[in-house]
């Protein structure tokens, strides 16, 4: 199209997409279709070679269409655009976030295996691996953010299936506290157990940051994840997740999905490549509101504390990993109301403006409480010692005017 270098932003309009394909469509239709025709016999022979791994594929041989479990237009088109913005080699696009974690876990793991994996986490992704992992006989080891190299080098190091080590699994920041890791160490920590026959890969959760505000690829991790329903999504109408990396591991991941059968479908598709063409004006504006909310907050005498990236102390631990993985600090806050539950459901109860729901990335602002909700399911020491109290509310700021968030803040806390 043009010899031009063109930003994401500007190819989400169009890339991977071309209007002749659908009688001069300027938008992607939707392909609402279980299966495809084949043009012979022989054609479909060669496709199922390809798709089950029979042979590789010759030279500029493009897998067809063969059944919307292993592909379609909707879904390529989208996965070929997600790849642009963390500058992936290949993308896979399925049902839900948890669909994307589950199936990445499941891929990697063993019985006898050993699973790093930061903390806190989404409950989700928590629940999985403390619940349901251990069934399967896979090993876990939990860091903190405040946990040096050393530190995690030698908790692994002290467990019975050091050598076993297959998968770093963190969540930067971290839902709902805001705590970070530092990517770049945990790639260390990964090649330090790596052996000539075990390499450990490192897969980060970065639903809160990107696609737009940080790139954990750039930054040596192997594979990134999203929930898609949420920055990527936008709207609060669509679940979805996605995960991305290179094309050696994205084969492995998308076997696994095929069988499985958690890959997103057409409709999902549509919805989501709708929702890349707004991402970047989306995600900018919500990262200014999240400024003057948090900044208001911050000299409330209601609020004890606020967790909000962009106050980190400067020069910091946290403050430099900051700067080295991130463009932004993000649209997501959390904070201690003075008090406990009491206080803390009195001003949820009385938000006007801020919808009191679970969820985040959206246009419109959400207001929870992870003690009683998302983090429900954690242990109550386990709270306790990652800072999940009953007075942390987490907000999810939107793109409305944040004059108005403030004032419905303000009267939520001041009628507490």
């Amino acid at each position: 199209m043009t010899d031009r270098h063109l930003k994401p932003e500007t190819l989400m309009m169009s890339y991977g997409y071309n209007p002749e394909w659908s009688e001069g469509a300027v938008k992607c239709p939707i392909f609402q279709t279980s299966t495809f025709s084949f043009k012979s016999a022989e054609e479909g022979k060669a496709f199922f070679e390809v798709a089950y791994g029979l042979r590789d594929k010759h030279p500029d041989e493009e897998l067809g269409l063969i059944y919307s479990r292993l592909n379609n237009p909707d879904l390529e088109i989208l996965e070929n655009r997600l790849t642009l913005w963390d500058k992936a080699e290949e993308c896979a696009v399925f049902e839900s976030g948890m669909s994307a974690i589950t199936t990445v876990l499941l891929e990697f793991l063993r019985p006898g295996d050993l699973l790093v994996y930061s903390k806190p986490l989404y409950g989700g992704s928590d629940h999985f691996i403390k619940h349901i992992l251990p069934d399967f006989g896979i090993h876990t080891v939990g860091i903190h953010s405040d946990h040096t190299q050393e530190e995690i080098i030698k908790k692994i190091s002290e467990t019975d299936a050091q050598n076993r080590l297959k998968l770093i699994f963190i969540e930067t920041p971290a839902n709902p506290t805001n705590a970070i890791i530092d990517i770049s160490m945990c790639r260390k920590i990964a090649d330090h157990f790596s052996t000539e026959s075990n390499t450990p890969v490192l897969a980060v959760d970065n639903t809160y940051m990107g696609p737009l505000w940080s790139h954990p690829l750039q930054l040596g991790a192997d594979l990134v994840l999203y929930s898609a329903t949420k920055y990527i999504g936008g709207h609060s109408d669509v679940i979805a997740g996605a995960c991305l990396g290179s094309k050696e591991l994205m084969g492995r991941i998308k076997v696994l999905r095929t069988f499985l059968g958690n890959m997103a479908g057409p409709w999902t598709g549509w919805l989501l490549m709708r929702s890349l063409e707004t991402l970047k004006p989306r995600m900018e504006t919500q990262a200014i509101n999240a400024k003057h909310v948090a900044d208001y907050l911050m000299n409330h005498p209601h609020v004890e504390k606020v967790f909000y990236l962009g106050h980190l102390k400067l020069g910091s631990q946290q403050h430099d990993i900051f700067n080295r993985q991130y463009s932004s600090a993000g649209a997501m806050i959390s904070f201690n109301i003075k008090g406990g539950e009491k206080e803390a459901f009195t001003f949820l109860n009385r938000l006007k403006l801020f919808h009191l729901a679970v969820s985040l990335g959206s246009t419109e602002s959400l207001a929870q409480h992870p003690f009683t909700m998302t983090h429900a399911d954690v242990a109550s020491d386990e709270k306790k010692a990652l800072g999940l109290t009953q007075k942390l509310i987490r907000l999810s700021i939107g793109i409305e005017n944040s004059d108005d968030l403030i004032w419905d803040i303000s009267q939520a806390l001041e009628n507490k």
